[in-house]
């Protein structure tokens, strides 16, 4: 049986909003898969509003809270699967608060998603520093232009 080609998709729901360099993006999230092991199957994200995602965390995982990403893993073995949901509200907010560029605050949070579906977990203080060591290694590859595996 041949392999499926990866498939990864942006929309939008309650915004206007065109993600740049999404060929770019796409082969990054395809090697940083490769890296970890992994390849990819199918992978959505849905860029929102603040109101959007806290809608989603309320309905699905009964949060009450704000939040930049909200993962729905549907991974199969080495295959990731899943669909993102994004607050673009956020992720503008975080790059003032953290004083980086919207650019560079979209990029961990996208693949902040992927390395979830890889299986990183950030709930407890020693798995939130992987994956922020993660984070930042697959930022600098983006950036680097080295997306070519180990």
């Amino acid at each position: 049986m041949e392999a499926l080609a990866p498939q990864i998709s942006f929309f939008t729901h309650d915004i206007a909003y065109t993600l740049r360099k999404k060929g770019k993006i796409r082969q990054w999230m395809i090697e940083t898969a490769a890296n970890e092991r992994k390849r990819i199957g199918e992978i959505s994200y849905m860029f929102g509003s603040d109101a959007y995602v806290l809608e989603i965390n309320k309905q699905y995982l009964q949060h009450d809270f704000l939040t930049d990403i909200i993962t729905f893993d549907d991974c199969e073995g080495d295959v990731l699967n899943g669909d993102m949901v994004i607050s673009l509200e956020r992720v503008r907010e975080n790059a003032k608060t953290f004083h980086v560029s919207v650019e560079k605050e979209l990029l961990r949070v996208l693949i902040h998603g992927i390395l979830h579906l890889c299986g990183y977990k950030d709930k407890k203080s020693d798995e939130e520093r992987q994956m922020r060591e993660k984070e930042d290694f697959y930022i600098g590859r983006f950036y680097n232009n080295s997306l070519t595996t180990k």
